[in-house]
């Protein structure tokens, strides 16, 4: 996944700004969303290089912010982007970097859980969960399959293609499989979320709110 990021990075702003339905709103708008209090402790998952954190420290520009991604040339631009800002980052995998107990007054991911099945996700909400304050909570803005027939054709090509092109298990190939709502949002309460609400939409993305 790295690799395909880096060779990407230099349009990758323009691109998600442009060719994504509804980004001239989402970006804002799961901004909104989050904590206006000073100093606020946030955590983006899969930062990439701060879309949503251009529209976020316009609202709150003493919020501190943790972001991890697995693309080093994201976080530099990132970094670049907002020198004057409190940002901590972290090249990993959010499936693997220990987010900690209890740290963060709200965490949000953008455009980036769409590749990932409801199993692997759920362990990963276990640790978030487990990461929010109380009375935290999680801001979800992604791409969502519209019917259960379309989340199982993704994974089912996805599989496809793996096995055309031989490739093992531990290696990431770069093919959206989104989850359907009702499956992202069992995801989260099996990981112990209290309630999740979708409180908009745009075309195939969604917003998720999810309540510790």
């Amino acid at each position: 996944m790295d690799d395909f990021f880096t060779a990407r990075v230099d349009g990758y702003d323009e691109h998600m700004k442009s060719e994504i339905e509804g980004s001239s709103l989402f970006y804002k708008y799961t901004a909104s969303l989050l904590p206006t209090e000073k100093n606020a402790n946030v955590l983006d998952l899969g930062c990439g290089t701060g879309l949503e954190l251009e529209e976020y420290f316009s609202v709150n520009p003493q919020a501190k912010v943790t972001g991890i991604d697995m693309t080093e040339s994201m976080l530099d631009l990132l970094k670049k982007k907002f020198p004057d800002k409190d940002i901590t980052t972290i090249c990993g995998s959010y499936f693997d970097v220990p987010l900690g107990k209890e740290l963060f007054d709200a965490a949000v991911s953008v455009e980036s859980l769409h590749h990932f099945t409801k199993e692997e996700k759920i362990p990963l909400y276990v640790k978030l969960k487990e990461a929010l304050k109380p009375g935290g909570f999680f801001i979800l803005t992604d791409y969502f399959a519209d019917r259960e027939e379309q989340e199982t054709f993704y994974r089912q090509e996805l599989i496809r293609i793996r096995k055309e092109q031989n490739l093992p298990d531990d290696v990431f190939y770069h093919y959206d499989t989104p989850l359907t709502v009702e499956h992202e949002k069992e995801a989260l309460l099996t990981a112990g979320f209290t309630r999740v609400d979708e409180v908009n939409r745009w075309e195939s993305t969604h917003t998720l709110k999810a309540f510790k």
